[in-house]
């Protein structure tokens, strides 16, 4: 079995992002990325599962520009086979994403596809679900633990009532939640292992897909500030505030 696993360079989750002075966005410059939270789990997972056995090839994919390739390794690193770095020097949103996943779907035709449910950055939670309906494959998301038996895979997640476990056939996508893994910590031999594995650049033009953003981003602007609390002398000071619809904060 094979699996392609999604990773996405984002702005490192220890860092305190900042706006940019003409809000068009946040500043870039000089900050240090990482590999998704989410990804690195689901990078995990398929490892995990390529040494219970399950699993033959571990193939990581990334979109975006060339510093993409540093995320990449450290999927190698992780335990991943090769790497995949599609060339994107263009704004990159959910639909341009899932749109080159499902292209480089039919070109690998792994038998599962794992990638975070959300990135820390966008916080977006629809690539995955997008990418399923694309290739008209079944999918299991906010997976918290992943179960492959032959040509099934059984997926539990969490839901509002509790949890429940459900089963997909393969080919599909799983989208992982914080609660289905702990990465590794990745060794410094593993890294040394990484720099000798192959990682394919392909262009997005070679895969003839539309990933024009859908979205236009008119603003971005700091959190408006808590206002100051206030203190009451008794429960029926409070009551009073409510009634007369004060903001408590």
């Amino acid at each position: 079995m094979k699996v392609l696993v999604a990773v996405k360079r984002v702005v490192d989750f220890n860092v305190k992002v900042r706006v940019k002075a003409d809000q068009t966005g946040v500043e870039l410059a000089n900050v240090k990325f990482s590999m998704n939270p989410f990804d690195e789990i689901a990078v995990e997972e398929a490892v995990r599962l390529k040494d219970a056995g399950h699993t033959t090839e571990v193939v990581a994919i990334s979109a975006g520009p060339t510093q993409c390739q540093e995320t990449l390794r450290t999927a190698l690193a992780i335990g991943a086979d090769r790497g995949i770095h599609v060339k994107v020097d263009t704004e990159l949103q959910q639909l341009g994403v899932a749109r080159i996943l499902r292209a480089i779907f039919e070109r690998e035709k792994p038998d599962l596809i794992i990638l975070g449910k959300q990135a820390i950055d966008d916080d977006a939670n629809q690539t995955g679900q997008m990418l399923a309906a694309l290739a008209e494959i079944p999918q299991a998301t906010f997976a918290s633990r992943v179960q492959v038996e032959g040509g099934v895979v059984l997926v539990a997640r969490e839901i509002d009532g509790g949890a429940e476990t459900v089963s997909i056939k393969l080919p599909a996508v799983v989208t992982t939640d914080l609660r289905l893994n702990e990465p590794r910590y990745v060794t410094l031999p593993n890294i040394m292992k990484a720099k000798k594995k192959p990682i394919d650049v392909v262009d997005v033009a070679e895969l003839g897909v539309d990933i024009a953003p859908r979205v236009k981003t008119l603003k971005v602007s700091e959190p408006s500030k808590r206002a100051a609390g206030v203190i009451v002398p008794d429960v029926d000071a409070l009551a009073q505030m409510v009634k007369s619809k004060v903001t408590l904060n």
